[in-house]
């Protein structure tokens, strides 16, 4: 068994220990670290359960299956946090996940592949796809807030309003991403499917067992969730953390734990194919599929979510797009630029830290 498997079984244990925390009383800043600590192995195992049940149903099926449940655990989580009406701590996830996909996990598996091998290649052409969609992306979540900035007395039904059209156009562009990867042009993600079917290569697996799984863990997940957002404000505070810095640097750290080290396992093997289809189809789900979805959803909730972001947030996803692009296109990677890439989440996290 692997060091990373053993580590996300011995973190079960905190699935207990958050319940005994929340019926026991023992205090919201206990809650929230450890419902935080076992949202990690839960969504280590989600993420195996799709994997796995995708090698039985085919490659469209299984490619649609990793693309709806891939940040399965991020959307929960804010689901929870739209619920209670954590409007701020919703969009500033969706930042940090964007960030954190694109700076830290991209920076860490291009630093420690690049240490081990002296320079690392990827197809410049996905890459190049990738970064298209992410422009896209950046544009649609700034002009709702362009909107707002430069509108006098626009209403907030307004703004949700341009807020779901956009969301609508977001959903389309990413269902036509996967027929794109998976139908007319799957010849270029042959790689990072042939590394995905080596890493998969044993006995076809038991489907009745992981839809169990998939549906146990999705259920916990949602359960942690609760426990996670409900003492979320009050953890923070007594850790002088605000709820800017709590959406962008903590929640996506928790949420994307699992890919987090799926990436980076894969990029020190010298797969930066599937280590990149990871970090930034991770961080496009988020744009086109989970923050859409999370508009929608506020509707139906009557919540006021849409996508008029704090300007900073915005900032810091177009600078992380962009040095991320800059990086990537040449379809190369080594240490350096990796170290790039982290330097810049960590200048992001002091900025976000300190941001009042």
């Amino acid at each position: 068994m692997s060091t990373k498997n053993i580590i996300f079984l011995t973190l079960l244990v905190f699935i207990p220990i958050s319940l005994a925390a929340h019926f026991l009383e023992w205090g919201d800043l206990v809650v929230f670290i450890t419902a935080g600590l076992a949202i990690l192995p839960l969504a280590a195992w989600m993420g195996t359960a799709t994997e796995e049940i995708a090698v039985v149903v085919g490659p469209v099926l299984g490619g649609l299956l990793n693309a709806t449940f891939g940040n399965a655990t991020e959307l929960i989580i804010a689901l929870v946090a739209l619920n209670a009406g954590l409007i701020d701590v919703v969009k500033a996830s969706i930042t940090g996940s964007i960030i954190g996909n694109l700076l830290l996990v991209m920076g860490l598996s291009m630093f420690l592949g690049g240490i081990r091998y002296k320079e690392q290649s990827f197809e410049s052409v996905v890459a190049r796809v990738n970064a298209s969609s992410m422009n896209l992306a950046v544009i649609a979540i700034l002009l709702p807030t362009a909107v707002n900035y430069t509108s006098i007395g626009i209403s907030e039904n307004v703004l949700q309003n341009l807020s779901l059209a956009v969301a609508v156009v977001l959903i389309l562009v990413y269902g036509l991403t996967l027929l794109f990867s998976m139908k007319t042009h799957a010849y270029l993600y042959d790689v990072g499917l042939a590394d995905t079917e080596e890493e998969n290569n044993h006995q076809k697996p038991n489907i009745a067992l992981w839809t169990g799984v998939l549906l146990v863990c999705t259920l916990l997940v949602a359960l942690e969730s609760e426990l996670l957002v409900d003492s979320l404000e009050v953890a923070t505070s007594k850790l002088g953390l605000t709820a800017l810095f709590t959406g962008v640097i903590l929640v996506p750290i928790v949420g994307n734990a699992a890919e987090h080290a799926t990436a980076v396992t894969v990029a020190m093997k010298n797969k930066m194919d599937l280590s990149l289809s990871v970090a930034v189809g991770s961080s496009m789900q988020i744009a086109l599929f989970v923050a859409p979805v999370l508009v929608i959803s506020g509707w139906f909730m009557k919540q006021p979510m849409d996508l008029d972001f704090n300007p900073f947030e915005l900032v810091a996803v177009a600078v992380s797009v962009l040095i991320a692009n800059s990086i990537s296109s040449d379809g190369k990677s080594n240490w350096l630029e990796g170290t790039l890439l982290l330097a810049a989440y960590t200048v992001l996290g002091f900025a976000f830290y300190f941001h009042p």
